[in-house]
């Protein structure tokens, strides 16, 4: 693949063809065409103790319809405000009036000690819904250390399709409470042939738990 221009601010770089990485000011406001596939930023949100964290379609600068056939969210960071919380989702097909469309998932959890003591990789039903309207968690055991979080990535497939259920695949590792790293890989999908058009996140323990910081971006694929 030959790049046309590559610019961030000072940095230029100049070769051939019609395929280009192109760059704003903002590092996260990241627009790229390669190969044919265009990935544009959409919105980053910073969490500061928010019990909640929403992207709504048509809400704050927020895309979340037919424009793409693939949206992809970024987590930076995570931080709970307690120890052992599941990151989670949920989904509304009404602009975020109602949460809790049902969703049927599947989850693989690997995780590794730092003492080298403990380690399995299996096939989880800690995270399994089966039509549930339950929220669908993507990462758990996150510790509030100063140096403990998670991250990973989110995609969900055709969110506006009316003829289809919506497909979603995720992968995150945390830095668990008790030195493990953990890696959730979860895949599944929302039981509805409505337009999904808002998605919230949380922590929660069996109790809410706050995201003490971290970021989330929002991004749409063609």
């Amino acid at each position: 693949m030959a790049l046309n221009k590559l610019k961030y601010n000072s940095l230029n770089l100049t070769p051939a063809a019609n395929k280009a990485i192109g760059f704003d000011s903002d590092a996260d406001a990241l627009e790229a065409t390669l190969e044919g596939g265009a990935m544009t930023f959409i919105k980053k949100i910073t969490a500061s103790s928010d019990s909640t964290i929403s992207f709504v379609d048509g809400s704050s600068s927020v895309v979340f319809d037919s424009t793409y056939k693939e949206y992809m969210f970024i987590f930076k960071n995570i931080h709970p405000a307690s120890d052992g919380a599941a990151f989670r989702f949920q989904v509304s097909i009404n602009s975020g009036s109602a949460y809790g469309v049902a969703i049927t998932s599947t989850n693989i959890r690997h995780y590794h000690n730092e003492g080298d003591s403990d380690t399995a990789l299996s096939l989880s039903t800690n995270f399994d819904l089966a039509n549930s309207t339950n929220f669908q968690a993507l990462s758990d055991n996150a510790g509030t250390d100063n140096d403990q979080c998670c991250n990973g990535i989110l995609h969900v497939f055709n969110p506006s399709s009316t003829t289809f259920v919506k497909h979603f695949i995720s992968n995150f590792v945390s830095y668990h409470s008790s030195d493990y790293s953990y890696n959730n890989l979860v895949a599944g999908y929302v039981n509805t042939t409505s337009a999904v058009d808002a998605i919230r996140f949380d922590f929660n323990d069996d109790n809410a738990v706050n995201i003490d910081s971290g970021t989330i971006t929002l991004y749409g694929i063609n």
